[in-house]
């Protein structure tokens, strides 16, 4: 039965998004972003820990209430544009998609080395993995959990593979993730969810100890693959930059354990940079530095 609900609200918006001008859309948005927060109380607390964690007392309670409701109106943007994509040229997709620093990209392509994305859940992440994968005429094979509802997990996946987007989910995730690489398709990366302290690295992430995904790291690492940070951004909900940032550059010496270290690092670098120049954009709901701090 909730299956039937998923697809008949995802029915629903469909019609609505393709007749619905640009700033409807945005009062759309803000108002499904505000009717989440008004909710979920459970929610708000975890932002306004993690803000406190990540910034200390140096915001107001009208920035953390400001930034609390962009990351539920990002979450908000990024579902809707999945359904609005849906059948979309991808042309179309792209239009209004603007790359700072793809010269980065294009020059491991031309060299035909292998390439791994990092990124993480900022801004509208779905249309980053998307926007690429056209922009550069590759296939990505992104690492992402299956929805609980089979059958919008099947129209997610589809969603997708129009667009030269491709999942492998993470329980087995290294293997397909190996297997991608050695069909030369690019391997992209969200880097910024916490892991139980059994399978991840422990990392400095806005100078607080939390958990990282190791995976890419050991990717690098094992087949000598630099790591490209990239992340997406908008003020408006409909024109969106696509920056990448300089290489991760793989490491390999006797000291394994070091350079996983050193590499997982400089991914949680990269990512809280893009937070800083973006602050507004991060999706704040994850316990990011669960295992270290109580929530």
């Amino acid at each position: 039965m909730i299956d039937y609900i998923y697809l008949f609200l995802y029915k629903l918006f469909k019609i609505l998004l393709s007749i619905l001008s640009h700033k409807a859309k945005i009062r759309l948005i803000k108002s499904l972003a505000w009717l989440a927060y008004k909710i979920s109380s459970k929610h708000r607390k975890i932002i306004a820990k993690n803000l406190s964690i990540a910034f200390g007392d140096t915001l107001s309670k009208e920035q953390i209430k400001d930034i609390s409701l962009s990351a539920f109106a990002n979450l908000v943007d990024t579902t809707l544009g999945i359904i609005e994509r849906d059948g979309m040229s991808k042309s179309d997709v792209v239009k209004n998609v603007k790359f700072e620093g793809d010269e980065i990209v294009q020059k491991y392509i031309d060299s035909n080395k292998k390439i791994i994305f990092i990124t993480g859940h900022q801004s509208n992440w779905e249309l980053l993995s998307q926007s690429i994968a056209i922009h550069f005429g590759i296939t990505l094979v992104g690492v992402g959990r299956k929805l609980d509802s089979e059958v919008m997990d099947k129209i997610l996946k589809e969603n997708r593979e129009q667009f030269n987007v491709e999942m492998v989910y993470k329980k087995g995730a290294m293997k397909g993730c190996i297997k991608s690489l050695s069909q030369n398709k690019a391997v992209g990366i969200l880097i910024d969810q916490a892991l139980g302290r059994d399978i991840s690295i422990d990392v400095k992430f806005f100078g607080k100890d939390t958990t990282h995904t190791p995976i890419a790291s050991i990717l690098s690492r094992k087949f000598d693959i630099d790591l490209i940070p990239a992340f997406i951004s908008t003020d408006d909900y409909k024109n969106y930059i696509v920056k990448v940032y300089e290489p991760i550059k793989s490491i390999k010496t006797d000291n394994q354990e070091r350079d996983l270290s050193i590499l997982t690092q400089a991914q949680a670098n990269a990512m809280e940079k893009a937070i800083r120049e973006h602050p507004k954009e991060w999706f704040w709901m994850h316990k990011r530095w669960k295992g270290f701090e109580e929530y």
